[in-house]
């Protein structure tokens, strides 16, 4: 999940031109949970923070971005701080989003920080792995207890209380900095958060299943036909051709190695993946294409007889996504891949956080959604693949056992599914694949039926379902709590 201003002078800690009271606000209209036009929208400010908080040697230093938005602020009102992740920070955030509903009643100010090595926030010359380095998530999480701290005495905010928001990988930075930094942030709101870093993922592939049998029975066992078939064509190096043409990939398919055709059953396996991910969330303010791709379009196409047989079918889904993404083909080729990820500068197309995450996932958490579990619709891409990815992107010192011990460090750091910590909220949908590494079990938990990643935070639309209208009712009566306590 990534987000959308007060102007800073903090000594020599902040690049920017004028002092805290000279607000600038424009916002745009807000959704229709908003009872009143707001007037204001936050632009960019930015934040002088060290490279290594690790090493007081290290005098280092780099700009990273954020927003505020005092729309709602009222004095001794709580800060709401929405933490970025692994992409560019969405100003969008800033207009629309649950967290704005719950700042308009309890007065609360806003801001939105972006995540070191993601969208301008770049701290480095480039994305070496001498660079990369300094991309971890205790980086990410002092970076946000530096800010609190500087930020919390330059604006007189010593009594306000701090609630950090984040959903997804930044859910899991929310929980973990109430962990880490308890005097700093006094609650968080962790939505869709793996907690639970873990090196193989196949449960993943396991509740894309659940989720297209919610739809029919038959469309995941359709999936599985198709896949098989298209796993059938790929032995038979005659039928490349036929593959190519049928999927409009963009280069004609040469399948060299394992790695080869793993790529591109991976791809195809992905339009499923994305669709059930994010299926019916409210995310049209962020301006994405497919918000009206869901898993009742797909399983449509595939239950339909008349386009062919299943693997005709599965082809049809492919020409769908592209022609929703306006893309002409379909870019499967592994070692295209590979050569755009091992491309460092800040202009290349991996730098968009493609090349960030992938070594985040080699270096903390794995997270490889494999086809290692006969529970699930797909074939083709193993663990070993993914493992390979890391020697092919990073150098072999980057191998399974490197990947292995990070992920051990992880769980050991931040206690992983058994994470302790008081004031701390795990919103989970039961059709998100991610639920399967996060908190799900009450008191810490709300567990909602019938919704994808992160459905909690997104604007509330008049055909939410019952389960996510109680979800938001109780994230409030225990933010309310907190804050009055």
């Amino acid at each position: 999940m990534a987000m959308r201003m007060v102007r800073l002078v903090l000594s020599v800690v902040l690049l920017v031109s004028c002092e805290w009271c000279a607000l600038g606000f424009h916002n745009s209209r807000y959704l229709r949970i908003i009872r009143h036009k707001p007037h204001f929208r936050g632009s960019e400010q930015w934040f002088v923070q060290r490279l290594d908080h690790f090493n007081v040697a290290d005098g280092r230093m780099w700009k990273q971005r954020f927003y505020i938005n005092d729309t709602f602020f009222q004095t001794g009102g709580p800060i709401f701080l929405m933490i970025g992740g692994e992409g560019t920070a969405n100003p969008a955030w800033m207009d629309y989003g649950t967290w704005l509903t719950f700042a308009e009643k309890l007065g609360a100010l806003c801001i939105l920080i972006e995540h070191r090595f993601y969208g301008k926030s770049q701290p480095t010359t480039d994305l070496s792995i001498s660079s990369l380095q300094y991309l971890r998530s205790d980086q990410a999480l002092a970076d946000l207890a530096h800010f609190r701290a500087t930020v919390d005495l330059k604006m007189n905010l010593t009594f306000n209380k701090w609630i950090a928001f984040g959903g997804s990988y930044p859910g899991s930075l929310a929980a973990w900095f109430r962990l880490k930094y308890p005097h700093l942030v006094h609650a968080a709101v962790a939505s869709s958060a793996p907690v639970q870093a873990v090196v193989n993922f196949p449960e993943y592939l396991e509740v894309v299943n659940y989720s297209l049998e919610s739809f029919s029975t038959p469309c995941p066992l359709l999936v599985k036909d198709a896949s098989d078939t298209l796993i059938e064509l790929l032995e038979n190096t005659i039928k490349h051709k036929q593959i190519t043409q049928d999927f409009h990939l963009c280069e004609k398919l040469r399948i060299k190695s394992e790695m080869d055709s793993a790529y591109l059953l991976e791809t195809l396996a992905g339009n499923f993946m994305d669709v059930v991910q994010y299926n019916k969330d409210n995310r049209a303010f962020e301006d994405p294409k497919g918000v009206n791709i869901t898993i009742d379009v797909l399983c449509t196409i595939m239950e339909n007889s008349s386009l062919g047989i299943p693997y005709e079918r599965y082809a049809k889904v492919s020409h769908l996504l592209l022609k929703t993404y306006e893309e002409k083909c379909v870019d499967a080729s592994y070692s295209k891949f590979v050569s755009d990820m091992l491309n460092t500068s800040w202009a290349a197309p991996a730098a968009d956080g493609s090349r960030q995450w992938a070594y985040q996932s080699c270096t903390e958490f794995g997270y490889y959604q494999s086809t290692d579990s006969s529970l699930q619709p797909f074939s083709g891409f193993s663990l070993n693949y993914k493992l390979q990815q890391c020697v092919d992107l990073f150098g072999p010192a980057f191998n399974d056992t490197v990947v292995a011990h990070a992920v051990q460090h992880t769980n050991e750091n931040y206690g992983g599914i058994n994470i302790k910590g008081s004031r701390i909220v795990f919103p989970n949908g039961s059709m998100d694949p991610w639920h399967v590494l996060g908190i799900t079990q009450e008191p810490k938990a709300i567990y909602i039926q019938g919704t994808a990643h992160c459905a909690d935070m997104y604007p509330e639309k008049t055909n939410d379902i019952p389960q996510l209208i109680r979800a938001r009712e109780e994230i409030f009566r225990r933010l309310k709590t907190w804050i009055e306590e």
